[in-house]
């Protein structure tokens, strides 16, 4: 029975809606875990430094595809564990910039993926959230600086900030200390609104920065719809349980006989703008009309 590595920085509780995606795009090659498969999950609870073992123990085990899911961490520790086992990807951030890939038509050598346009679209989170609270004169940023392509995502933050003339000021958190750190300073700097930027911890934390958004009184936009339904003002991001299933399709696909270097990297076509309606009336937010019109979910 062929063995997938599955890899990933965060936690397994945070994924379960991307995991089902990722199993749906198998099940649609006709691979089920458990009948005809068996998927190897490794998960690194937000600790990038275990990637790089991890993936190397599924190396060893001679897994058939190996999946590295969560972002670009996960695909530096995929590349460099292996240069022959076929790798599938998931990634926020343009794989031919970072050498992932040579091309998105021709990824070449024993990988391709799913590019799900993660880091790019924070400039357009801040300038949903500057137009649902306009009075916000200070955006804090919440980043991890532990993200390989940290300097891309904040430098697409500034950009955008300076563009449409909204001051921020950027915070850093790589583990639960700094999260409520994090907050403490946003509150001292009296800001009116943050954003979360995409990141597998922040993801695998998504309950406890919710709490404190809410105990601070602090507007917050995310990067995942999952935010939002778990009581977050607003989020803005791809589809990712569909950029899943289409990795787990490409997974499939290659234990058919297909050559990953042969298969172009697909792009996330799937957007989803959120608003959480109740979290905006407990916080005095009236969510305007023309905001409302552009959401693809509104929750009551």
């Amino acid at each position: 029975m062929p063995v997938i590595g599955f890899l990933n920085p965060a936690s397994p509780q945070s994924w379960d809606s991307y995991t089902a995606g990722f199993r749906a795009g198998l099940k649609e090659t006709g691979y089920v875990d458990g009948q005809n498969i068996t998927i190897e999950f490794r998960w690194a609870e937000g600790h990038y430094d275990r990637l790089p073992v991890m993936a190397a123990d599924l190396v060893r085990r001679k897994v058939a595809v190996l999946v590295a899911t969560g972002g670009a961490p996960s695909v530096v520790a995929a590349k460099a564990a292996t240069s022959t086992i076929p790798i599938v990807f998931t990634t926020g951030v343009d794989p031919v910039r970072t050498g992932f890939v040579t091309s998105l038509s021709r990824p070449g050598g024993n990988i391709t993926g799913v590019n799900m346009f993660v880091t790019v679209l924070e400039g357009k989170r801040l300038g949903l959230l500057r137009a649902l609270v306009p009075s916000a004169g200070l955006v804090a940023v919440l980043l991890n600086p532990n993200r390989p392509d940290y300097a891309t995502q904040l430098r697409g933050v500034e950009e955008a900030a300076r563009a449409m003339g909204q001051q921020i000021h950027v915070l850093h958190a790589s583990n639960e200390s700094g999260l409520n750190a994090a907050f403490a300073t946003a509150v001292q700097l009296r800001a009116g609104a943050m954003l979360v930027g995409g990141d597998p911890f922040f993801n695998s934390q998504r309950d406890k920065i919710i709490a404190l958004a809410a105990r601070h009184s602090i507007p917050a936009m995310y990067e995942q719809r999952e935010h939002a339904l778990a009581g977050g003002l607003m989020s803005y991001g791809t589809n990712l349980a569909d950029g899943y299933r289409q990795a787990g399709v490409y997974a499939g696909r290659i234990l058919k006989g297909e050559k990953p270097g042969d298969l172009p990297v697909m792009q996330a076509t799937k957007f989803e703008f959120v608003i959480n309606l109740k979290t905006a009336k407990a916080l005095g937010i009236d969510v305007p009309p023309n905001l409302s019109a552009e959401a693809n979910e509104i929750i009551e």
